[in-house]
């Protein structure tokens, strides 16, 4: 609907509602960054270095692998683990139950062994927490760049290469969270999935980007395979998965992306099947699946790391007597280029040259 595909009158009159209440959404976002860029919106400090990852757009950007790279990058610094620096993650958890760990949550705490993860919504609260209680001297906001309350000292978006600005429109006329004008207070940016999109078409993007904020960093980076992991079944390495017929299935805010990812591995997919974002899998869900990639003769059931947190735990029986495997595709963040200039932000902010 929003993408423009769907025609029709009931179409056009349901995105031009849309519209109406986009441009009402749209000055309440800019009415707010206005307050907070005067200070008549209070930002609460912490003592300890904040580096905020976020986006402009709903939906999988690839915040999560940044934050995995970016919290490992710190905690493998061997002058930081000299100085006994701790790090700790803050992310909103969203959907996520009380003591609970689920989706990006669960993934973070997983790769990321040597920091600690604080789910609140309330990130001041958050943040406030893990320095008072856990001695953090820095902190990852994951999911920040809207969340303006908690000061920090970088601000680093996520761009996704294959829909950079949401259709051009703020909510619910398009995927915008807030202007594109707002990329003026970022202090990077870095563009995601590039593998999947032309090299004009990135050019073109980084003209963008630079035309909204001249002298902001850009760097490009892929998500990429590394190999796929199955329940009792060990590890599959990319060459392996070559000669399998493949079912895949995700319930995240860009199927497309991972669905284009498996099919660049060479792979014979056979089917999918998508689900909304944050999607909670029943028991007959994993028993669709089972039946639609047995149908197809599917050698393999393929999903991403964040569906497969949440049908491992609550369905391990049902996977676990499955004469076909499932199994989920193992992603790294990688740059192509400019990481260079987001390693020198992060040193900088680090060492206190950024406030």
């Amino acid at each position: 609907m929003i993408s423009g595909q769907s025609n029709g009158s009931f179409a056009k009159v349901l995105r031009l509602l849309l519209g109406v209440t986009a441009q009402f959404y749209s000055t309440l976002i800019r009415l707010r960054n206005f307050l907070y860029s005067k200070r008549w919106l209070k930002t609460h400090r912490v003592n300890a270095v904040v580096i905020s990852v976020g986006n402009v757009t709903t939906g999988g950007t690839g915040k999560t692998p940044l934050v995995i790279w970016l919290c490992n990058k710190i905690t493998q610094n061997s002058k930081l683990k000299a100085q006994n620096s701790k790090c700790v993650i803050l992310t909103r958890g969203y959907k996520t139950k009380k003591g609970k760990f689920s989706d990006e949550p669960a993934i973070l705490a997983k790769s990321c062994p040597e920091a600690r993860v604080i789910v609140n919504p309330d990130r001041v609260a958050g943040a406030t927490e893990a320095v008072s209680k856990w001695g953090a001297t820095m902190l990852i906001m994951d999911d920040g760049f809207q969340h303006r309350r908690l000061s920090r000292n970088l601000d680093i978006v996520t761009i996704d290469a294959m829909c950079p600005f949401g259709y051009g429109k703020v909510l619910p006329a398009g995927l915008l969270r807030e202007p594109v004008t707002a990329l003026k207070r970022a202090s990077a940016v870095i563009i995601t999935r590039c593998d999947q999109v032309a090299e004009g078409e990135l050019n073109d993007l980084e003209e963008q980007l630079r035309r909204i904020n001249p002298d902001i960093p850009v760097a490009r980076s892929v998500h990429a395979p590394v190999c796929a992991k199955s329940l009792g079944r060990g590890e599959l390495s990319i060459e392996e998965l070559t000669d399998k017929k493949i079912f895949a299935f995700c319930g995240i805010g860009n199927p497309g992306a991972f669905l284009g990812t498996i099919r660049s591995l060479g792979t014979n997919l056979a089917g999918s099947k998508v689900y909304n974002d944050h999607h909670r899998y029943t028991d007959n869900d994993i028993a669709d699946i089972r039946e639609e990639a047995r149908y197809l003769r599917a050698d393999l059931v393929l999903t991403t790391q964040k569906d497969w947190n949440k049908i491992c735990g609550s369905h391990f029986a049902l996977l676990n007597s499955q004469d076909i495997p499932f199994a989920y595709l193992v992603v790294e963040l990688m740059f192509i280029s400019g990481e260079d200039k987001i390693t020198r932000l992060i040193e900088a902010a680090i060492a206190g040259k950024i406030s």
